[in-house]
């Protein structure tokens, strides 16, 4: 009979190099100290957090970028409450990732012990799927099933729940049980051939996860072939090459009117991957999941997605990059539709052509800047705010991969995402634009930005206020301002504080230089715009927004 030498920690650590893990993200709590001493000789990098909602969204934008789950570690109680946004952000924007959250010895359960939460309830609405692991023998189980789960139809976040006494426990080591790969049923693109060549109006809308710089190629050839209008959605603008004369924008918050009334004139609408969402759809008004009298085709990896809200004509199980492999490759059966996509592309366009906004400091112009000047695979990550309105509407983006942002509408997560960039890809230009109540939700990650070394520029969009919900304030209760200022500090002064690169600036002659130097600088840099309060969205100002009111 053998005698048991290696403790649960060092077998769930051995299970992750196995699964090919190259670095986590974790805030350490005494509930996974084994955990902690089983990465120890691994090789694996534990990227040490300030605050577990950044190590969550840090190991999410890991998700997104390497399309293998993210995996973060986080402590019970508040450490687990604080890390729910990160996997509320993976689960909407179906990014794989797995949690593991330190846990209450299994001798105390339900005595509301200290930091005392079941898992299985917490998360159970929030990510695909929550376990507790009470059995040290079963790690190689449940963690196998984990990455399975994260990774299989839509993938999505997993949770699991570590007792300290679980992980402590010496037991024989247990080799890694493999990963069966996620199953993706083989596509026919004859039936999605066939409706189109009836179609007179027809549009695609790209979105979801699962994607790659070659199916971003073969929706570029696909497109191009058939002469068809392709848009992407909420946030997935990478997936599709900005300047392809196909190309016709995204289906954001505030979206171009033209292309609203294009997806209701639209007779045909090709869905590739997408869920084709409240954000794409402007609140389920632009089509009306009661009866939108269209021919709908929805690809999807899940089968539980196909026909969820809209009941679409052709329903395919299968992934959109399987699908285009075919559809890249097939004669054009299009009519004549070549005046339709040709307005689309015009009103694209015309939608990107700046319009001025007041102030010194002009944030369409700052964008602008950032086409010329940065390369084509730089990656600009953004959080929530109504300063991404310019970055969504005047940046054009031509390769996969290089936008990072939450679906989900997440404050605070562009900042973590452009870590977990830089630290993955430390070859490339990282660019993280932040309102100042956005920056403000997780500007303490600084520290982990210094730590790391992770080279990024974060340009905070300052105008003192909730800028979003002061919108909103303005429409529904003009000149009633209720909890929408801000009392800001110089960030500047913060970034040095933290041992980074740190400039204001107040005119747009000032912008040039001091992204240059933020660009060239070794480690994390912030430029902080001064921007005139007036400029409150890309279409209209406060006072207009304030007048339309009353």
């Amino acid at each position: 009979m053998s005698n048991p030498t290696r403790h649960g920690g060092a077998v769930l650590a051995d299970h992750l190099v196995t699964y090919g893990v190259r670095r986590v993200f974790s805030v350490p709590g005494e509930s996974f100290l084994a955990a902690l001493d089983g990465l120890h000789d691994t090789g694996i990098d534990n990227i040490v957090c300030r605050q577990e909602g950044g190590a969550a969204m840090m190991a999410e934008a890991y998700g997104k970028l390497t399309g293998t789950p993210g995996v973060c570690f986080v402590t019970r109680g508040p450490g687990a409450t604080n890390a729910s946004a990160g996997i509320h952000i993976a689960q909407q924007d179906s990014t794989p990732m797995v949690m593991f959250v330190g846990q209450i010895a299994r001798d105390q359960t339900d005595r509301e012990a200290f930091q005392e939460v079941d898992y299985t309830q917490m998360f159970g609405g929030l990510a695909k799927w929550t376990a507790q692991i009470n059995q040290t023998e079963r790690l190689g189980e449940y963690i196998a099933r984990a990455f399975r789960v994260a990774m299989s139809g839509r993938p999505g976040p997993v949770v699991l729940a570590l007792p300290e006494d679980m992980l402590s426990a010496l037991v024989d080591h247990a080799p890694a049980a493999p990963i069966s790969p996620p199953i993706r049923p083989a596509p026919d693109g004859q039936a999605i051939l066939d409706l189109l060549a009836d179609a007179e109006r027809p549009l695609i809308v790209a979105g979801g996860p699962l994607w790659s710089q070659t199916a971003a190629d073969n929706l570029a050839m696909f497109a191009a072939t058939q002469n068809i209008p392709m848009t992407t959605g909420f946030r997935r603008q990478d997936l599709a090459d900005n300047s392809h004369p196909c190309y016709a924008g995204d289906l954001n918050v505030a979206i171009n009117p033209a292309l609203a009334l294009r997806v209701r004139d639209a007779d045909t609408i090709l869905l590739l991957g997408t869920r084709l969402g409240d954000i794409e759809t402007q609140g389920y008004t632009l089509l009306d999941p009661a009866g939108h009298g269209k021919t709908l085709i929805h690809v999807h990896a899940s089968d539980d997605e196909l026909g969820r809200v809209y009941a679409p004509t052709l329903a395919v199980h299968t992934t959109a990059p399987l699908m285009l492999e075919q559809l890249a490759t097939a004669p054009r059966v299009t009519g004549d539709i070549d005046d339709w996509t040709a307005s689309a592309r015009a009103d694209y366009d015309m939608w990107i052509t700046p319009k001025e906004t007041p102030g010194d400091v002009k944030m369409e112009q700052v964008i602008a800047h950032l086409n010329d000047v940065l390369p084509e695979d730089a990656i600009l990550t953004n959080g929530a705010g109504n300063y991404a309105g310019w970055l969504h509407r005047y940046y054009v983006w031509t390769k996969y991969s290089t936008q990072l942002a939450p679906t989900s509408g997440s404050m605070g997560y562009g900042f973590p995402a452009a870590i977990s960039a830089a630290l993955e890809h430390p070859d490339r230009p990282v660019i993280c634009l932040a309102g100042d109540g956005c920056f403000q939700m997780t500007c303490n990650e600084l520290s982990t930005a210094k730590q790391y070394g992770a080279n990024l520029t974060v340009i905070v969009v300052n105008n003192g206020r909730y800028g979003t919900i002061r919108m909103h304030q303005e429409v529904n209760y003009p000149s009633r301002v209720s909890g929408t200022v801000l009392e800001n500090p110089d960030f500047a002064a913060l970034a040095k504080a933290y041992g980074g690169h740190g400039e204001t600036v107040l005119d747009q002659s000032q912008l040039e230089g001091a992204l240059s130097r933020a660009l060239a600088h070794n480690g994390p840099s912030v430029i902080e715009l001064t921007v005139d309060p007036e400029a409150l969205t890309t279409g209209r100002t406060l006072t207009q927004i304030r007048e339309a009111a009353t």
